[in-house]
């Protein structure tokens, strides 16, 4: 129904920057007082999901916003859905102060804890003779798979991929790809355990 409505402003730039600029606030870039007022129509929240009232939602109708059921995001978190859909799965907990900005796949039973920052999202910096906020932005998804933990104070990059049940220490910087059923740490982040599921245990990786 609205396909051909959709086709038509991504072929319009003129029609697509007029409806962008009634809907971001082009100094605060966060979605206009009217829209997010409008934010529970098009939000989707999954049965006994809790997103708490000091929760920061920069969530627009053009990308998808999803939160599984029993699903928390705590206070003071910022969720930025502007440049890139964000999908968060079931028994999932977002903690204190973390700052979520799409394109962001994040899976079921993962804990994030405090001051976590999830950020899909590259300033372009190529041209030195323009500013860098004159350059735009440029976005590679980031995908945390079911039953993971991030520790406080971490940081994922753009493009990661973190497998199931990986465990990322405190403080880390996650720059590239976490293969399944490993523990995490430093900055850059490195593998310092992997499970082995033949002797069922952690073994400690030799550096």
């Amino acid at each position: 129904m609205f396909a051909p409505i959709i086709e038509k402003i991504k072929s319009n730039p003129e029609l697509k920057r007029r409806l962008l600029f009634m809907m971001m606030h082009p100094v605060k870039t966060r979605p206009r007082l009217w829209l997010r007022c409008l934010q529970f129509f098009y939000m989707k929240k999954g049965k006994n999901s809790v997103i708490y009232r000091s929760v920061r939602k920069d969530i627009v109708p053009f990308n998808g916003f999803s939160i599984g059921k029993s699903s928390v995001i705590e206070d003071y978190t910022i969720i930025n859905n502007a440049v890139g859909e964000i999908t968060i799965g079931n028994h999932t907990r977002i903690g204190l102060g973390n700052t979520i900005i799409g394109p962001v796949m994040i899976g079921n039973n993962v804990i994030l804890a405090q001051n976590v920052v999830i950020s899909a999202l590259n300033h372009k910096f190529e041209d030195v003779l323009m500013t860098i906020n004159q350059q735009g932005v440029k976005t590679d998804q980031i995908i945390i798979e079911d039953n993971v933990w991030i520790g406080a104070n971490s940081s994922v990059l753009a493009g990661v991929h973190i497998g199931e049940h990986v465990v990322v220490g405190a403080g880390s910087v996650v720059t590239k790809d976490i293969p399944p059923f490993s523990v995490v740490v430093g900055n850059p982040a490195r593998i310092l355990k992997v499970y082995d599921h033949k002797e069922q245990r952690w073994i400690k990786v030799k550096s």
